[in-house]
């Protein structure tokens, strides 16, 4: 592939590395564009990533880069996605993880639970659309739920939850799997950042009242060992890399759903749930002995916004490229009713049933909704950051119930 008018050749992962780096920019400058206080912020890189599949994928295999060969080119891409994926799913449990025992055993019954609602509502949202479009669209059943999976992950906004549907669909169906998660994932993210902000104002809420309501939560802290502690290396690279190994072989574990053995159905926690787990209990103890095995936050967070951006790129190239032979306006539809239906059920349970204060409801349902970016948008509404006590009780758990709701529907149709 020449570029420029052929004055600077570039051949193979050259090229390759080229586009992604194209899209990184281009995305993140997407994402920077702010309406009335609304941005796409990292979503901007999926949004270009789609793009560049659908438009200019073609060029990826194109004779004289390198990468003529299609299998090539998709393992290439899976490559990116999945250390994306071990980066970015162990981050997030290691920053929840000294916070994340100690929530469940106070909040269970309001914040965790909700995070349950919550999921599980969209869940059951999605099964019902398969059921409307095997009758509004018929088609392989396999690919509709495929379809519908990734538009649940979207409409979630869940990244582990996009992962475990690509893995459970199998390789023949994941790419649909993106372009579900495209379709609802635009949305997922603004609805819900709508939803915090409009609904102060439509309840006219006062926000010195609601603040003053809030009960405070123990945030807890990881274990504490009396001494110095040892670090393997000043970032803490070899004991991420130790969590997610042991992530990896947790995930890979298959426990049989029927007499047929490994045969028939199974179900395993993929490398999303078992990554996830491993740095929740890691980020929980922060020592082995006299191992520190918490690496610095400032390295964790470098890692979840690198990692998600990798993840993006690699599931979104691969998914654009499929994104206009499998459009249809109703995906659209589902993925608003999905997002929609979930808040609106966890609002009414939280504040009618659970009797959550409005600010702790609207916390903890941005963080069964798994927005971050909904978050940050709650907080500049209240004034304060002590609000985000609920989400971050609600968030961890919401994950996990995400990934396996995802499989339940892929099990289940």
């Amino acid at each position: 592939m020449n570029l420029f008018g052929g004055v600077m050749p570039v051949t193979g992962v050259t090229y390759l590395l080229f586009c992604v780096m194209v899209i990184i920019f281009v995305g993140y400058a997407l994402g920077r564009i702010n309406v009335k206080g609304v941005d796409l912020g990292t979503a901007g890189v999926f949004i270009i990533a789609l793009l560049f599949g659908a438009f200019f994928y073609k060029t990826l295999t194109a004779e004289g880069t390198g990468l003529n060969d299609v299998d090539t080119v998709k393992n290439s891409l899976k490559i990116i996605e999945n250390v994306g994926l071990i980066l970015f799913v162990t981050t997030v449990g290691y920053i929840a993880g000294p916070t994340f025992f100690v929530n469940i055993k106070k909040n269970f019954k309001s914040y965790v639970a909700l995070g349950a609602i919550i999921i599980f509502s969209g869940a059951v949202i999605s099964m019902i659309c398969i059921l409307i479009g095997r009758v509004a669209l018929p088609q392989d059943p396999k690919k509709l739920t495929a379809m519908v999976v990734g538009l649940f992950s979207g409409a979630m906004t869940s990244t582990p939850a996009f992962s475990a549907a690509k893995a459970a669909v199998g390789a023949e169906y994941e790419d649909i799997v993106a372009v579900g998660y495209g379709i609802a994932y635009i949305y997922g993210v603004i609805g819900v950042v709508l939803f915090v902000q409009l609904v102060p104002k439509i309840k006219h809420a006062n926000m010195e009242e609601e603040l003053h309501k809030i009960t405070a939560v123990s945030s807890g802290t990881s274990k504490k060992y009396k001494g110095e502690l040892v670090n393997l290396d000043p970032f803490g690279i070899g004991v991420f890399a130790l969590c997610a190994l042991l992530g990896i072989l947790l995930g890979s574990i298959k426990i049989p759903l029927s007499g047929q053995g490994l045969a028939g159905p199974t179900f395993s926690l993929t490398t999303t749930g078992g990554c996830l787990l491993m740095a929740l209990i890691f980020g929980h103890l922060g020592h082995i002995g006299k191992l520190n095995i918490l690496p610095p936050t400032s390295m964790l967070k470098v890692f979840r916004e690198f990692g998600l951006v990798l993840f993006l790129i690699g599931a979104g190239i691969s998914g654009g490229a499929q994104f206009a032979a499998n459009f249809h306006p109703i995906y659209f539809f589902f993925g608003f009713f999905i997002t929609t239906g979930a808040m609106v059920i966890g609002y009414f349970v939280a504040t009618r049933v659970m009797h959550l204060h409005l600010l702790n409801a609207l916390s903890a349902i941005t963080g069964g909704m798994t927005s971050t970016p909904a978050l940050g948008t709650l907080i500049s509404v209240a004034g304060s950051e002590e609000i985000a006590s609920a989400y971050a009780a609600t968030y961890p758990f919401a994950l996990i119930c995400v990934v396996l709701a995802t499989e339940l529907i892929v099990i289940l149709f």
